[in-house]
């Protein structure tokens, strides 16, 4: 998949951010398809107040698209179908909230970031962390023109380099200059309580907080 040939996105959730990315697609001119756990038929009654030029899919329709955003509670990952996923770019923000997903040990328990257990769960996709660091109603409302002054940045973080950079294109045309963070591993880096998450940064401040915390990591 080339990034210039990127028409569709199945986004799964229509929650607070899932609606909010939805509608910053379509205004990039992006097909946008949406499922939850609700049938098509109940889900376009929602859509019709948070994203009406959306439509209403089956998940499997959703991640037949040509990337994938996962907008749903952390918990509920182990949910989706790991063959549905197989070769797809898949944009993981999700965060783990104890307030949303109360207290899953086996998250608790495990010293990774929660990106890469998605990506162990989803073990045939390419999953890239990013839109999990900024706020919903931000957005639309911080989206600006390449080349405008101050644009914020959004961080990526993925083992492949092309899911990486078919995401970063998309991250782009949403009124955002992408920044590569390295690794999943350095998903936690975007993570709640970080320095990052729910930060407004540049491009240039991002690479440098993003650069901190390597040092310190390895310190």
């Amino acid at each position: 998949m080339e990034a210039e040939r990127l028409k569709t996105v199945g986004i799964l959730g229509a929650g607070r951010v899932g609606a909010a990315v939805a509608r910053q697609a379509l205004a990039a001119g992006y097909r946008v398809r949406m499922a939850t756990a609700k049938a098509p038929h109940e889900l376009a009654l929602a859509l019709q107040l948070v994203a009406p030029e959306a439509e209403a899919v089956t998940p499997r329709e959703a991640v037949a698209t040509d990337l994938v955003v996962l907008a749903i509670p952390l918990h509920r990952y182990a949910t989706l179908s790991p063959e549905l996923f197989d070769g797809k770019i898949v944009i993981d923000a999700m965060n783990y909230w104890h307030p949303t997903d109360g207290a899953v040990l086996d998250l608790d328990a495990d010293h990774r970031s929660s990106s890469e257990i998605v990506q162990d769960h989803l073990f045939g996709a390419h999953v890239v962390k990013t839109l999990n660091h900024i706020a919903f109603r931000d957005v639309e409302a911080h989206a600006r023109r390449a080349g405008s002054p101050g644009r914020r940045a959004l961080a990526l973080a993925g083992d492949h380099d092309e899911a990486k950079r078919i995401a970063g294109t998309f991250i782009h045309h949403l009124g955002y200059d992408p920044v590569d963070a390295g690794p999943l591993s350095a998903g936690r880096v975007l993570e709640p309580g970080t320095e990052i998450f729910n930060g407004v940064q540049t491009a240039g401040e991002l690479r440098k907080l993003i650069e901190c915390a390597r040092i310190v990591a390895h310190a």
